[in-house]
């Protein structure tokens, strides 16, 4: 055993520049592997939390703009939402809208508490608001049907906004009175989120921002949940039913999508985790492609061995040696090569995905609307990792397996006359 690895040795040494480009083509070819597969991982697993915090049967729908006319209006109306489309969505779908409410906006109101005060913008919303955005609540609770009933004067503020508020005064939020642009608010609850920018908003009764600040009978938006829309096509058909009877109530084409926007989270899914496992097929495409070239090479360089050492395997064979010794030999140094620079390159990779994880694991982007992640836990599992390590020494020992069976079928007398 000894001296097959002395013989192993002194043909690499023979050959370093040779044999350094061989292997780094198999060390190169896990790396991209790896840090491929912890990259397409990073936005998959950013995609799936970001879905996790909002419940998926969720719909949002927005007013918008006509792009086509209708009845003898001219396309380009502005379509303003109303608490009669949020009746109606609970009135006529019944069947298929679990939960409706609905969200309206005052910009930037100061708030205070003694000396200290944030400017904040109130958004009224219903009880259901929690379940389509990531709005935790951590102390106290949250809007409640009595407090739209009653149009209770009740406030949810962000816990950033109660410390600025209460932080000096060491007293506990909740239960305490807020003064916001002349009205006086009772804190409810404080809540939180996972986003990194500072909160601009605290909550209060849909209904009690409608009448203090004298918004009429319009709103902002619908939010609602779904049941029993458990398919792209059934949900596709509740959008044209549902835009079917907001149509009716604004007069507009129903086939207009610019006249409303419907924004469904579960189709919206649907579609991105085709797209998501499209990128995971993509990726382990071109990483296998890559390992292949590294492989690819392995098997020119045992060739090229072969070819050199035709003359050396004649003598061995016209000597005595078996020919299991000799397809032995070139099987070892293939494996050593393939493994060597397998695990150089699988070390560096889940390098790689660490140093992208302490880097980029947690990058968000604010749409507007709301903070999603975009980058989270770009890891690859090391069991992956070693099974495709794996898999690369033994593709390996194939590639060296057919020069050497080569190596093994060369008569004596034919090496013996080789150059």
């Amino acid at each position: 055993m000894i001296d097959l690895w002395q013989e192993i040795y002194g043909t690499i040494k023979r050959n370093k520049l040779r044999t350094f480009l061989t292997g780094f083509a198999v060390a190169w070819g896990i790396f991209m592997l790896i840090v491929l597969l912890g990259a397409g991982n990073g936005l998959i697993h950013a995609f799936e939390e970001s879905s996790s915090e909002r419940a998926l049967n969720s719909i949002r729908v927005y007013g918008g703009w006509t792009t086509k006319p209708y009845d003898g209006l001219k396309e380009g109306r502005s379509i303003d939402l109303d608490n009669r489309d949020l009746e109606d969505t609970e009135t006529y779908f019944t069947d298929r809208v679990e939960e409706a409410g609905a969200t309206l906006y005052q910009a930037s109101t100061d708030i205070s508490f003694g000396s200290e005060y944030v400017n904040l913008s109130l958004n009224g919303v219903h009880p259901n608001y929690t379940e389509v955005e990531a709005v935790k609540v951590v102390q106290g609770r949250f809007i409640n049907q009595t407090d739209i009933k009653e149009r209770r004067k009740v406030i949810i503020l962000h816990r950033k906004s109660a410390d600025v508020l209460f932080g000096k005064a060491h007293v506990d939020p909740i239960g305490q009175f807020v003064n916001a642009g002349g009205v006086s608010y009772q804190v409810a609850g404080i809540y939180g989120d996972d986003g990194s920018s500072e909160p601009s908003s605290a909550f209060i009764p849909f209904s009690t921002l409608q009448t203090i600040y004298n918004k009429g009978n319009k709103l902002n938006s619908i939010t609602f949940t779904t049941k029993g829309l458990d398919s792209e096509e059934s949900n596709e058909q509740f959008e044209e039913d549902y835009r079917r009877v907001i149509a009716s109530n604004h007069r507009f084409d129903p086939t207009d999508d610019g006249a409303i926007w419907v924004w469904n989270r579960f189709t919206d899914y649907l579609r991105a985790m085709g797209a998501m496992s499209i990128l995971r097929t993509a990726i382990w495409v071109i990483g296998i492609f890559t390992l292949l070239s590294g492989i690819v090479g392995v098997s020119n360089i045992m060739l090229i061995t072969v070819r050199e050492r035709t003359h050396e395997f004649g003598i061995r064979k016209a000597l005595g040696a078996k020919p299991r010794s000799i397809l032995w030999l070139i099987i070892v140094e293939s494996v050593f090569i393939t493994t060597v620079f397998g695990y150089v390159g699988m070390v560096a990779g889940i390098g790689a995905t660490e140093w992208m994880d302490a880097v980029f694991g947690n990058q968000t982007v604010d749409t507007g609307m709301f903070e999603a992640k975009m980058f989270s836990n770009p890891t690859v599992d090391i069991g992956i990792a070693i099974q495709a390590t794996v898999t690369l020494i033994i593709a390996g020992t194939l590639a060296g397996l057919f020069p050497a069976l080569k190596a093994v079928k060369i008569r004596p007398i034919e090496a013996l006359r080789a150059e």
